[in-house]
C-alpha cells in the first residue's frame, strides 16, 4: 500500500477514535465510531484475497447494524427525555439498546459470532489492529453509560467468559483462537464495569499488551495455525522458549502479569456479593487456559515432521522490528510485583 494513503488511514483510526474520546453529544460519538470503522475498510482489503473481501464485508455490515442500533437508540433517548448527553442516558429502553449496540461493536457474546470470521480472513497485523485498537472507541462509551440494568452487563459478561473459553477449544487456526481469547477477555472487563471502572481499564491495558507479544510472535513466526508453530524453535530458539509464559500470562496464571486483573476482579466480585458470579467467571477462566496449554504444547514440546510445507521459512531472515516485541514481552511477563503500585495509581 502506498505510504500516503496508509498515513491517511491510519491517521483517520485515530482521529475517529479522539473524536469518540472527546465528545459529549451521541452524534459526535457516533460519528468518531464510523470514521474508525471506514478507515480500517481499506486495510482490511488491501490483500486483494477473497476471504479478506469477504471479512471485510462481514466486519462491515456488523459494524454498520451496530451504529444505526446506536444513532436510533440516542434519537430515540432524545425524544423520550429531551437529552443528547452520552451522561444524561436515563431511561431503561435507549440505555439497553445502546449498550447491545456497543456489544456488537466490539464482539460481546452472544453477539459475537462476526468476530472469528472476520479476524481469520486478515493478516496478522490488521487482525492486532483490530483486536486492540478498535476496541478503544467502543469502550470508551461503555465506560461513560450508566446503566439502568446491571444484570444485563453481568449475562454478557458470563456467556462472553464462557463462549470465548468454550469456542477456542476446538480451533487450530490462531488468528480464531485469539478471537475467542478476546471474547473471553472483554467478558471478564464487562463483569466489572459498574463495580469499578478502573479495574476494567487496567484489565483493557493488560489485554492489549499481552495480545501485542502474541500478535508480534506469530508474525515472527509467519504461523496461521498450530500445526506451523511446531517449526518456531528453528527460527527463534529464545523467543519459542518465552512464548509459553506469554500464552499463559493470557491465561491469567501467577506469578504472571495476566494474573492480576482477574485476581483483582474476583476480589471485587466477592466484595460485592457476586460470589456465584465470581466462582464460574474463574472456572470458564479455565477453558481459555487449555487452549493456551494446547499453543504452548504445539510450540515447544513438538518437532515438525521434515515434510511439513512450513520448512522453507526456517532459514529466512525476519525484517520485523524486535524491540516492540521484546518491551511488550517483559511487560507480559514481569507487571505483576507492580500491583499495588498501579492500582494505587488508577484509584487515586
Amino acid at each position: 500500500m502506498n505510504p500516503y494513503i496508509l498515513a491517511i488511514l491510519l491517521f483517520g483510526l485515530g482521529l475517529g477514535t479522539t473524536i469518540t474520546f472527546a465528545s459529549s453529544h451521541w452524534l459526535l460519538a457516533w460519528m468518531g465510531l464510523e470514521m474508525n470503522t471506514l478507515a480500517i475498510i481499506p486495510l482490511m482489503t488491501q490483500h486483494h484475497h477473497p476471504r479478506a473481501v469477504e471479512a471485510t464485508t462481514k466486519y462491515f455490515l456488523t459494524q454498520a447494524t451496530a451504529a444505526a442500533t446506536l444513532l436510533f437508540a440516542s434519537v430515540t433517548n432524545a425524544w423520550l427525555t429531551g437529552q443528547w448527553e452520552i451522561q444524561q442516558i436515563t431511561h431503561p429502553l435507549p440505555s439497553t439498546m445502546i449498550t447491545l449496540a456497543l456489544a456488537l461493536k466490539i464482539g460481546l457474546a452472544p453477539l459475537h459470532a462476526w468476530l472469528p470470521e472476520v479476524l481469520q480472513g486478515l493478516d496478522l497485523t490488521t487482525g492486532l489492529i483490530l483486536s486492540t485498537w478498535q476496541k478503544l472507541a467502543p469502550f470508551a462509551l461503555i465506560l461513560q453509560l450508566h446503566p439502568s440494568s446491571s444484570t444485563l452487563l453481568i449475562i454478557l459478561g458470563l456467556t462472553s467468559t464462557l463462549i470465548g473459553g468454550w469456542g477456542g477449544l476446538n480451533q487450530t487456526q490462531l488468528r480464531k483462537i485469539l478471537a475467542y481469547s478476546s471474547i473471553a477477555h472483554l467478558g471478564w472487563m464487562i463483569l466489572v464495569l459498574q463495580f469499578s471502572p478502573s479495574i476494567t481499564l487496567l484489565t483493557l491495558l493488560t489485554y492489549f499488551i499481552m495480545t501485542f507479544s502474541t500478535f508480534l510472535v506469530f508474525k515472527l513466526n509467519e504461523s496461521t495455525n498450530i500445526n506451523t508453530l511446531a517449526t518456531s524453535w528453528a527460527k527463534a530458539p529464545a523467543l519459542t522458549a518465552l512464548m509459553p509464559l506469554i500464552l499463559l500470562s493470557l491465561g491469567g496464571l501467577p506469578p504472571l502479569t495476566g494474573f492480576m486483573p482477574k485476581w483483582l476482579i474476583l476480589q471485587e466480585l466477592t466484595k460485592q456479593g457476586l460470589a456465584p458470579t465470581a466462582t464460574l467467571a474463574a472456572l470458564s477462566a479455565l477453558l481459555s487456559l487449555y487452549f493456551y496449554l494446547r499453543l504452548s504444547y504445539a510450540m515447544t514440546l513438538t518437532i515438525s515432521p521434515n515434510n511439513l510445507t512450513g520448512s522453507t521459512p526456517w532459514r529466512l531472515p525476519s525484517t520485523q522490528l524486535t524491540y516492540p516485541l521484546a518491551t511488550s514481552t517483559a511487560m507480559t511477563i514481569c507487571l505483576l510485583p507492580l500491583t499495588p503500585a498501579i492500582s494505587a495509581l488508577l484509584t487515586s
